[in-house]
């Protein structure tokens, strides 16, 4: 797929604008604070809603205005599609191809990109919650269904830890916690199935990349690491029953911490290199290897489950590569549409050719 037109209206910092960009290589340059990341983060808006920086909706509307307007085309499952979000401060709206839809998700069927970021580079070493960011955005934008699921699975495990709150100060409303135990079980189940099925197909394409970038000398491999104890291979039937006996085995606990101490929540995987674990003996180089390695794989398993390459997000990530690994990306992307946020216009061949934009004081020339 790829992008022929963006368009916004009071969108962050932004002048109201129309980016026409090329199929291939998208460089938008300039200085720091001129609205290079806005740009494509209004692009990763449509792949369903969020901000790849965390940001709030309220946060996408200029300072002094009402609302906030993105507009896009693109060509995508073999025609010409729109989309375009409103933000009002109150409730987004979203509509695709003119027709209004109920929520922002639907935007997962139509519109697929992999961003790349500096913080994505430290992914390895960082905590398990932006691991378990990374693989849950990624089989989100696999299937729309996972996204409901997860949303369930989060209001579910919010109402289960107000209860156990509840427990600890009145005893007798202990009986009631099997009410969501069973639900976040199945939902829980289904999350750690999907996530076990994907780190499967991401590890053996990252297995392949990163073999390249080290010079054959190098085997990447990722582990998923549950607390109920479920592994690749099993149906999601025994991750339930897995997930089950573990949250009854921490009831005790759970009640006593007031929090839910099993589950998808509390996951991990790690990374290994030459079958030592990344985050503890790689050096900062391997690290990135490992990363470029995974945000590549991510593109290609995206590229394999829809027919079609999704769009790449390159948010000033070149300047924090040595001049192999970005040569190795640029290689790997060129069939992709891509955008990049520099704050200099670099002398790789890949960049003088496609499409250039220079932004200042968020005005696009």
């Amino acid at each position: 797929m790829y992008v022929t037109k963006l368009q916004f209206k009071n969108y962050r910092n932004l002048c109201d604008d129309v980016v026409k960009p090329c199929e291939k290589i998208n460089v938008i340059y300039g200085n720091n604070a001129q609205g290079k990341t806005n740009i494509l983060e209004a692009l990763w808006l449509f792949c369903g809603g969020h901000s790849f920086k965390g940001s709030k909706e309220n946060e996408f509307i200029k300072f002094g205005e009402k609302f906030a307007k993105i507009n896009a085309e693109f060509f995508s499952q073999g025609r010409e599609q729109s989309a375009e979000i409103i933000f009002n401060g109150i409730k987004k709206e979203v509509f695709i191809n003119g027709v209004k839809k109920n929520s922002s998700a639907a935007l997962i069927e139509k519109f697929n990109a992999v961003v790349f970021s500096p913080e994505d580079l430290t992914l390895v070493k960082r905590g398990p919650s932006a691991r378990r960011r990374f693989i849950d955005s990624a089989i989100c934008r696999e299937k729309l269904k996972n996204a409901i699921v997860i949303s369930k699975y989060n209001q579910t495990l919010n109402q289960r830890n107000a209860l156990l709150k509840d427990i600890y100060r009145h005893p007798e409303l202990k009986n009631t916690l099997e009410i969501w135990d069973d639900t976040l079980c199945s939902l829980g189940a289904k999350i750690i199935f999907q996530r076990l099925s994907y780190i499967e197909k991401l590890s053996s394409d990252a297995r392949e990349y990163h073999f390249g970038i080290s010079d054959n000398t190098e085997k990447l491999e990722i582990i998923y690491n549950s607390n109920c104890g479920a592994k690749t291979g099993d149906s999601e039937g025994e991750i339930f029953e897995k997930l089950s006996g573990a949250l009854k085995s921490s009831k005790k606990e759970d009640i006593n911490s007031g929090y839910t101490n099993i589950g998808p929540h509390r996951d991990d995987f790690d990374i290994f290199i030459n079958d030592r674990k990344a985050k503890i003996f790689a050096s900062q180089g391997q690290q990135r290897s490992a990363v470029l390695s995974l945000k590549l794989a991510e593109a290609n398993v995206l590229s394999t489950l829809t027919g079609e390459n999704p769009v790449i997000l390159l948010d000033d990530v070149l300047s924090e590569l040595d001049s192999k690994r970005r040569d190795f990306l640029l290689n790997k992307i060129k069939d992709y549409q891509v955008f990049i946020t520099t704050c200099e216009l670099n002398e790789e061949e890949a960049l003088k050719e496609g499409k250039k934009f220079l932004i200042k004081e968020g005005k696009i020339s």
